[in-house]
């Protein structure tokens, strides 16, 4: 093959990344269309876009830009930070059924909400305590993993830190369920908050959570071609210079940093890091320039599609996300072992 045809056929590739990368972006668009016109209050959409446009009257301004709109913004934030992260670990662990669950950092989180919400402990005042505490523990337990896994030679083996991970995760839980125990009246929001959901979204929840979310994707975008390399092994890698251990801290801080960005402002979601990742894989390839951006706007478009059907599907009460996503999420999850185990002849 000459040098012809290399750069046509990277023309054809890069056009249909576009093309996937602006259907999928005006699915966004749309989803966030539609889904302002689902709710308790209908609305049409000619009202909708007038609203949008600065026109409306005040009870309905009140329920698009304050209701529903700060809600559908979050949740399209949250699903793509959550895709996202899981198409970086999957990455980095090279094993699909990685999510930004797996180090525990969701566990590390919660329990940083159940110390604010059962002790009062944490060191921002107000409506950013439960965040900033789940921010904390989150990034806490990232770094205690990462101790406990890093050899005398400062290497890192994948399976160490997935262990390490799943120890300091199951110490964390005990810890939360600690906190169940002498919670008494704040039990219901620690429950609330472990299920993970959107009904307290606001205007300030997107203003904390859209800077870390943007800046950790944006480094993960920026080290796709690092991914890739990592993908075909570590000794490769290292053969081809790349420093492995650097490159593995920097994608799991990143990673971390957008999904504490999300858990903070929504719970504990599961399940949205296993599966929007895999969906997305089918249609773009396993091409983490590609697979990163088009995971975000996949994520987005499945949190605020599940995060609708939860607050609409027991109309005048909701469901939290977390039990639509699992929902979804846990059979998707045996599928993925099932597979797993027929390709490795289990």
């Amino acid at each position: 093959m000459d040098a012809v045809d290399v750069a046509s056929l990277q023309k054809r590739k890069f056009a249909r990344w576009a093309a996937i990368t602006a259907t999928m972006a005006t699915g966004l668009v749309l989803t966030i269309l539609f889904t302002l016109n689902i709710g308790a209050v209908h609305i049409p959409f000619e009202t909708i876009l007038d609203v949008l446009m600065g026109g409306g009257t005040r009870f309905q301004r009140e329920i698009i830009l304050n209701t529903r709109l700060p809600r559908i913004i979050l949740g399209a934030l949250v699903g793509g930070a959550l895709a996202v992260a899981g198409a970086a670990m999957q990455g980095v662990f090279r094993n699909p059924m990685a999510s930004p669950y797996v180090l525990g950092i969701s566990s590390g989180a919660a329990f940083g909400a159940s110390l604010a919400i059962v002790a009062g402990v944490s060191w921002l005042p107000g409506e950013f305590a439960i965040p900033s505490m789940a921010f904390i523990f989150c990034f806490l337990t990232l770094f205690l993993v990462y101790a406990i896994s890093r050899t005398k030679g400062g290497f890192v083996q994948v399976e160490t830190l997935l262990l390490a991970g799943i120890a300091v995760g199951a110490f964390f839980n005990a810890l939360v369920s600690l906190m169940k125990y002498f919670a008494g009246e704040q039990l219901s929001a620690i429950v609330f908050w472990m299920m993970g959901g959107l009904w307290q979204a606001e205007w300030m929840d997107v203003v904390v959570a859209l800077p870390m979310i943007t800046v950790g994707t944006m480094i993960l975008w920026l080290l796709s071609r690092d991914l890739n390399t990592m993908m075909v092994g570590e000794e490769h890698a290292l053969h081809l210079g790349l420093n492995v251990n650097t490159v593995r801290m920097i994608i799991l801080l990143a990673a971390s940093l957008v999904t504490a960005a999300a858990v903070s402002v929504s719970g504990v979601i599961g399940f949205v890091g296993l599966v929007v990742p895999h969906v997305v894989r089918l249609l773009v390839g396993p091409d983490h320039r590609i697979l990163i951006p088009v995971s975000l706007l996949g994520g987005a478009i499945f949190m605020v599609w599940t995060d609708t059907v939860a607050r609409t599907i027991i109309l005048p009460a909701e469901l939290p996300v977390g039990i639509i996503t699992a929902m979804i999420g846990a059979p998707f999850f045996i599928y993925l072992i099932i597979s797993r185990r027929r390709k490795m002849g289990w």
